[in-house]
C-alpha cells in the first residue's frame, strides 16, 4: 500500500512539473511507459526529466501475444535509434524478448516484432497532439513529431525501457 502512495505522489508530481530537471543531465538513461495512464517517462538516476502523453497499439490491453494482435508490449526491453522508418524517427524497442519468445513458442503463435517509439506518419505531422484521443498503432508506442526528436537526442542506443499495464 505504501508504494502505491508514494507512486501516486510521484505521478501528481509529474504531472505538476514535468518539465523539472536538476540541469544536471539532459540524458536519459531509463525510459518507462505506463500503459494504463498513457504515459512515457524518461528518467536519469531516477529522477524524471520528461514526461509524454503517448498513444498505443489499437487493443492496448493486456500484453502483446502475437503479432497483428495490436497490442503493446509489457516487460524489459532496451532501445535501439533508426532513422529508417515510415514514420518520422524512430525507436526500435528489442521486443520480443525471451519471454515472449517462449510464450509465443508454448502458444505455436509469432510472436511478431518491429515495435517502436515513433512519432507521426509522414505526411500527417499537422496532426499533432491530437493523434492522442484513440488509440491507433499496431503495438507501437506513439508521440508527436517534436516529442520523438526531443527523446531521440536524449537517450542513447541500449537505453533500458520497462513497459508496465
Amino acid at each position: 500500500m505504501k508504494v502505491i502512495f508514494i507512486f501516486i505522489f510521484i505521478f501528481i508530481g509529474v504531472c505538476l512539473f514535468p518539465q523539472k530537471s536538476s540541469g544536471a543531465t539532459n540524458r536519459a538513461d531509463k525510459i518507462i511507459v505506463i500503459k494504463s495512464k498513457r504515459v512515457l517517462l524518461l528518467l536519469n538516476e531516477g529522477e524524471i526529466l520528461r514526461l509524454y502523453r503517448i498513444a498505443l497499439g489499437k487493443n492496448p490491453e493486456g500484453r502483446k501475444i502475437m503479432a497483428g494482435d495490436g497490442r503493446t508490449p509489457e516487460g524489459r526491453y532496451t532501445i535501439r535509434k533508426v532513422s529508417n522508418s515510415r514514420f518520422h524517427l524512430g525507436l526500435l524497442i528489442s521486443y520480443p524478448n525471451g519471454s515472449d519468445l517462449q510464450n509465443a513458442r508454448r502458444l505455436g503463435v509469432p510472436p511478431g516484432g518491429g515495435i517502436m517509439i515513433h512519432g507521426l506518419p509522414d505526411g500527417l505531422a499537422e496532426v499533432g497532439e491530437f493523434h492522442r484521443y484513440e488509440d491507433w498503432t499496431d503495438g507501437c508506442i506513439a508521440v508527436t513529431n517534436t516529442e520523438i526528436e526531443e527523446i531521440w537526442q536524449m537517450i542513447e542506443d541500449g537505453t533500458p525501457i520497462m513497459i508496465r499495464p
